[in-house]
Parts: structure tokens; C-alpha cells; sequence
């Protein structure tokens, strides 16, 4: 254990770069699926259309495929950015497919007559949507963002095939000055449970708190 402890410093440096892309790519990831989302419950055909090709293709290609193709490929046609942001950047739009289809679930749950309501009383489709659609439907998917989190927050690590030296990374460049891969690595799968164990937590708080309003 004298491995993992004498470098502390290190895997908390890597941590912290894992919170900061969890939290930056989960905001991404929920503003881009609340965007795509609406684009898949418009009565527009072409945005429909568009929301389901950007959820079909998203949700069929591998996140490290979309990491290398974006760090490697994107220098290529000019666009330079650095490789957090990046990071940040690819696993936000992943994510934002599978946050775009919880919330669809959760608007395709409200009754239809609360929609109807919403334009007999005046409101076009984004109104109905914003002030009596969208604040239902996320009291519904609460448990869902929060698997989605999670699971954001376990795809971070393939940040580090791509140089991103969060946790997992900050692990392995540990491991190979001390070769003590079992007490290194045994470390970092304990910090990501905590992270997902404190996310579940308040995941069934919010969800409990919701329900009471309900």
C-alpha cells in the first residue's frame, strides 16, 4: 500500500481532473440532450428526423472511437483545441443521446391532456413544453439522469487513451515508476465507487423529494 499512499498527491491530481470532466461534460451532455430531446418529440419531420440520426449514430459508435477520431482527426481540417476541452467536448455529445432518450421517456409519460391543456390555454408547442411538459417529465427520469451520470463519470477514463491525465491515467503513470499495479489500481476503483455511490445517493434523495411534490 505503500505505493498508492506514497502517491497521493498524484491520483489526487488525476481525481480531480476527473470530477471537473464529469461535471463540465454532464452539463453539455444535459443541455445537448434537452436540445435533441425536443427535436424528437417536434411535430416538425425534419427535426425529428434529425434528433433520431443524431441518436441512432451516437448510441452505435464507441466513445473511444469518437475520442481519437476528435483529437487526431479534428487538427486535420483546422480545428485545434486542447485536449481536455476536447474531451469534454466528445463525451458530452455522447452522452447527450442517451440523455435525449431518458427525457423523451419521461415526456412521452405525461398524460397527453396536460399538453393539450397547455395549448387551450394559449401555448404553442415550446411553450407547452417549457413551462408544463419538461418540469414533469424531469421528476420522472431523476433515477435515469442519474445511471446516465454514472455512467458519464466511468467513460472519463477513456479520456486517458487519448492523453487526458485524469485518475485513471494519473493510476498508470503511478504504476509504472512503482509496479505495483494491484494496491495502485484497487485505489482508483475505490475513488470511482465512492463518486458513483455519492452520485446514487443523491439521485434517490432528489428522487424521493420529487415524488413527495408530485
Amino acid at each position: 500500500m505503500d505505493a498508492l499512499f506514497g502517491n497521493l498527491p498524484a491520483m489526487w491530481e488525476g481525481l480531480v481532473v476527473t470530477l471537473q470532466l464529469t461535471l463540465l461534460a454532464f452539463v453539455g451532455a444535459f443541455v445537448a440532450g434537452v436540445l435533441v430531446a425536443t427535436a424528437r418529440v417536434s411535430p416538425v419531420p425534419v427535426l425529428r428526423a434529425a434528433g433520431t440520426v443524431y441518436v441512432e449514430t451516437l448510441q452505435n459508435i464507441p466513445l473511444l472511437v469518437l475520442l481519437i477520431l476528435a483529437v487526431f482527426g479534428l487538427p486535420e481540417i483546422g480545428v485545434q483545441a486542447g485536449l481536455f476541452t476536447t474531451a469534454v467536448v466528445v463525451i458530452a455529445l455522447y452522452q447527450a443521446a442517451y440523455v435525449a432518450e431518458a427525457l423523451r421517456s419521461g415526456i412521452n409519460s405525461v398524460a397527453a391532456g396536460q399538453g393539450e391543456a397547455a395549448r387551450a390555454l394559449g401555448l404553442g408547442f415550446a411553450g407547452s413544453l417549457r413551462h408544463v411538459v419538461l418540469p414533469q417529465a424531469f421528476g420522472t427520469v431523476v433515477q435515469p439522469l442519474g445511471n446516465i451520470f454514472i455512467m458519464l463519470t466511468m467513460n472519463t477514463s477513456l479520456a486517458a487513451a487519448v492523453g487526458v491525465v485524469e485518475l485513471t491515467a494519473a493510476a498508470n503513470r503511478v504504476n509504472l515508476i512503482e509496479a505495483q499495479p494491484i494496491p495502485i489500481f484497487v485505489g482508483a476503483g475505490i475513488a470511482y465507487m465512492l463518486l458513483s455511490s455519492v452520485v446514487g445517493f443523491v439521485t434517490g434523495v432528489l428522487e424521493r423529494k420529487l415524488a413527495v411534490a408530485r
